[in-house]
């Protein structure tokens, strides 16, 4: 019984560590998914990996919309989107390799610059492509404060797994 709860144990921890490891981007930083927002800025501070989360924080005047490809982020044509959120609170995530194309689909506000396009990547390649640009400049560490705590608790959580399976085999 001890090396099935062992095993069980590991694979428990394992699985917390991987989630606990992906970070989690606030878009446009402490001032959200908003117009005033230079996510071309935003976006070359970031890196994306597989396994992240983009965290979309919005009022009700704004949504998210993901565009399928780089025609339609040019030209801002949200008429066939990949997925549409409108919740003010949206959470995507980055589960493949590749380029992900995102709008506010209110009309006017993606011409205006309220759009972004991000390059994920696999494994520990750092990755990010600029958008276009607005007025003012947003870069956040929130992201790297969001992973450096998941970071440590994931150890801590690895670490007590490794003890409590310690102390069974000494029981």
């Amino acid at each position: 019984m001890g090396l099935k709860n062992t095993i069980f144990l590991v694979l428990v921890a394992t699985l917390m560590v991987k989630e606990a490891l992906a970070t989690q981007h606030l878009v446009g930083g402490s001032q959200g998914w908003d117009q005033s927002t230079d996510f071309n800025s935003w976006t070359s501070g970031q890196t994306f990996q597989v396994g992240d989360k983009l965290v979309f924080k919005y009022s009700s005047m704004h949504n998210v919309v993901e565009l399928g490809g780089e025609s339609d982020y040019k030209t801002c044509n949200i008429n066939s989107p990949v997925n549409t959120m409108s919740s003010g609170n949206d959470i995507v995530k980055l589960d493949k390799p590749g380029t992900r194309y995102f709008t506010c689909g209110t009309l006017g506000h993606c011409s205006q610059g309220m759009k972004m396009k991000i390059t994920v990547a696999n494994g520990n390649t750092s990755s990010s492509s600029p958008s276009s640009s607005s007025s003012s400049s947003s870069s956040s560490p929130t992201s790297t404060s969001i992973a450096s705590v998941s970071q440590s608790v994931a150890y801590i959580v690895f670490i007590f797994a490794l003890v409590l399976n310690m102390f069974q085999f000494m029981m």
